[in-house]
């Protein structure tokens, strides 16, 4: 059985960092790209960043280029996602997932996890 289990979020000041991470298990980690998409209250989930199996390719919405780095660590079968200057708007759950495919392609991401809050305060 395939589990994704972020952690991380919080409350923080807009202008500050939060590191999520997401570990999975029951399935072949280092074989499959992995997400992060976020979905706000009233708003339709959106795809944030992405990253290949081997680390070597990511991907970023244009909302969060220059701010937010994903990595992985195969080892240790976790994701994770750096953010850093968040603003107000960053509020919302965020979500792991993960799939073979594309890694830019939303539809390729096949496991969630239960998604983690987090709250940017002005």
């Amino acid at each position: 059985q395939v589990q994704l289990v972020e952690s991380g979020g919080g409350l923080v000041q807009a202008g500050g960092s939060l590191r999520l991470s997401c570990a999975a298990s029951g399935l072949v980690f280092s074989g499959y790209g992995m997400a992060w998409f976020r979905q706000a209250p009233g708003k339709e989930r959106e795809f944030v960043s992405a990253i290949d199996w081997s680390g070597s390719n990511t991907y970023y919405a244009d909302s969060v280029k220059g701010r937010f780095t994903v990595s992985r660590d195969n080892a240790k079968r976790t994701v994770y996602l750096q953010m850093n200057n968040l603003k107000v708007d960053d509020t919302a759950v965020y979500y792991c997932a993960a799939g073979n495919g594309p890694i830019t392609l939303k539809t390729t991401y096949v496991y969630w996890g239960q998604g983690t809050q987090v709250t940017v305060s002005s």
